[in-house]
């Protein structure tokens, strides 16, 4: 049985259609509006078909108020005579199934509203089927199923019930407290404190007592005695980010810590035993800060006992569309906005974006995009204007030169950065218009960024 919900205001329109519908449907008839949006927004009904031809109230009033049905995630069928034709396009526009002419074709109607079913259950499917696949291979709260993101999985999943010290390595807004977070929650510490420090946001002058702590009178301006985040993880986590930042004088109180496994509140000799996990990260480069002697190589040595690099967003782009509805539907629920999806065309301009910010930049994004949007999909015109300008590589003026192969290379590239404005950045049709795949056109377009790499004479080679 499928249940119909119908908006109308004309009485003889539910047991007309009920009857020729035959007995495979049931239909509801509301002509309230407050009655039709809990009908639309309760999941009883498969269908919804918004009659908008009425003798009563404003014609644009009842328009408008179809647009707030649409949001809702039962499907709509639009069914209005030829004079209201342009409006009833209009709202299959903006997210309605589909428009059905009145007085219908009952044939034509049967079709639809089977068709609106089969459509609507199948995007449940693939819903849940997504949230299934999310669930099963992101780790923790990180996301994505790229060979890159997988590798950290396994990593992360072999250090958890380890108490050895792991650093964190990777660009800022990669998600290196994430990967911290994950160790944390997967292991047998999950249950106790996880401490976040950000090392390079405490002044030089109260590193020491935010980290271990100190007692009443220890130092001007101290009212009484206080707990350092190294007592306050307990058996649990801490987690020092940017540990770069520490001073080398830090840097010596934090080594002594690691290899006595102890340390005391300023102020006081009392030995407190250290039980926590330590995990550190930082998007410097460690090693090179040693030798330029602005880190400890023997505390480098120390908390580089195990090695996570976390990757940035260009080495995975693939991720982008899971880790970009992620975000979609965290930011409609929390603003309460109907946007469901990111249309194929902003998808594609998401892809094409360096992202030189990483998985933060990507959040904010998709955030300040759902606020400005107003339909039920995300469109390109909803993102910044910087993300679509810098999503097509403009390569007009470069003149090639060197090998032959090097020539036709760029000539390739050429090829696919026009195909891609032609299509006004919709690279599948880009694509098919040079009768290559997709996955191809995106490697020549991200070839011709600086530092794509090619071959040549059997060496690689990075453009410049």
């Amino acid at each position: 049985m499928i249940r119909i919900g119908l908006y109308s205001e004309d009485r003889t329109l539910q047991p007309v259609l009920s009857s020729a519908l035959g007995r495979e449907f049931e239909m509801f008839l509301e002509s309230d509006e407050a009655e039709m949006e809990q009908l639309a927004n309760g999941g009883d009904c498969d269908v919804l078909i918004l009659d908008l031809n009425s003798n009563y109230g404003d014609q644009r009033q009842r328009i408008e108020f179809s647009k707030t049905l649409i949001a809702a995630q039962t499907p709509i069928v639009v069914m209005a005579d030829d004079s209201l034709r342009a409006q009833a396009m209009e709202l299959v526009a903006d997210g309605a199934y589909g428009y059905c002419r009145k007085p219908p074709s009952i044939r034509d109607l049967k079709t639809m509203l089977l068709r609106a079913r089969e459509h609507s259950a199948m995007k449940q499917k693939l819903q849940k089927a997504e949230q299934k696949l999310e669930g099963e291979i992101s780790c923790d709260k990180m996301i994505g199923s790229s060979p890159q993101m997988r590798q950290v999985y396994q990593l992360v999943e072999s250090v958890t019930n380890l108490n050895a010290s792991v650093l964190v390595t990777g660009e800022s807004g990669t998600g290196k407290e994430l990967i911290a977070r994950a160790i944390h929650n997967l292991g047998s510490r999950a249950s106790k404190p996880f401490v976040a420090v950000s090392c390079g946001a405490i002044p030089e002058t109260l590193i020491e007592s935010e980290l271990f702590g100190h007692e009443k009178g220890a130092f001007t301006g101290t009212v009484g005695a206080r707990e350092g985040f190294f007592e306050q993880a307990g058996d649990g986590t801490i987690f020092l980010d940017e540990i770069g930042e520490l001073s080398l004088y830090t840097q010596v109180k934090l080594l002594r810590v690691l290899q006595q496994r102890e340390f005391s509140r300023l102020g006081s000799n009392r030995l407190i035993p250290l039980r926590a996990r330590l995990i550190f990260a930082t998007h410097q480069d460690l090693g090179e800060m040693v030798a330029q002697g602005r880190f400890r190589q023997d505390l480098y040595y120390r908390i580089n006992v195990m090695r996570i690099d976390s990757p940035s967003l260009q080495e995975h782009p693939e991720d982008i569309p899971q880790i970009a509805n992620h975000f979609l539907r965290h930011y409609s629920k929390m603003y309460q906005k109907p946007t469901r999806e990111i249309d194929p065309g902003a998808m594609s301009t998401l892809q094409s974006y360096a992202w030189p910010g990483n998985v933060r930049e990507l959040e904010n994004v998709i955030q300040r995009a759902i606020i400005v949007s107003k339909g039920p999909s995300l469109r390109p015109e909803d993102l910044p204007l910087n993300v679509r300008e810098e999503s097509v590589v403009d390569i007009s003026d470069y003149q090639p030169s060197g090998s032959f192969e090097l020539r036709l290379r760029d000539y390739k590239i050429k090829l696919a950065n026009t195909a891609v404005r032609d299509n006004n950045g919709n690279k599948t049709l880009a694509a098919r218009s040079l009768c290559i795949s997709r996955a191809y056109l995106h490697r020549l377009i991200r070839l011709g960024k600086p530092g794509g790499m090619y071959e040549e004479d059997g060496r690689v080679v990075e453009t410049a």
